[in-house]
């Protein structure tokens, strides 16, 4: 089992920045490709942003690319999400997932284990 945290959503203006933090806990972090997705119409929940095992390895959808940037910090068992020149439309609860894999997945259906969401708002 993996447990995951995330933390800090809030509320931003548009052109703001955030970053979130998804904590880990229970299994060997560093085996496990992260990922933080997020809902949307039509769809169980939008990919946004993947790391692999190492974190040398990034993938984002084409709506976040060169705004947003995923790290993650295995020492820490922690992986974020640099969150930059927020849009009203990335208003969301963003949840952080894990996958025991070599791969980034960049659908919901893949990962195991999902943390509770943090809420992130912006305004215009």
């Amino acid at each position: 089992q993996v447990q995951l945290v995330e933390s800090g959503g809030g509320l931003v203006q548009a052109g703001g920045s955030l970053r979130l933090s998804c904590a880990a806990s229970g299994r060997t972090f560093s085996e496990y490709a992260m990922g933080w997705f997020r809902p949307a119409p039509g769809k169980e929940r939008e990919f946004v942003a993947g790391i692999s095992r190492s974190g040398n390895i990034e993938y984002y959808s084409d709506s976040v690319k060169g705004r947003f940037t995923i790290s993650r910090d295995n020492a820490k068992n922690t992986v974020y999400l640099q969150m930059n020149s927020l849009k009203p439309e990335d208003t969301a609860v963003y949840y952080c997932a894990a996958e025991n894999t070599p791969l980034i997945p960049a659908i919901a259906g893949p990962y195991d284990y999902w943390g509770q969401g943090t809420q992130v708002t912006v305004s215009t």
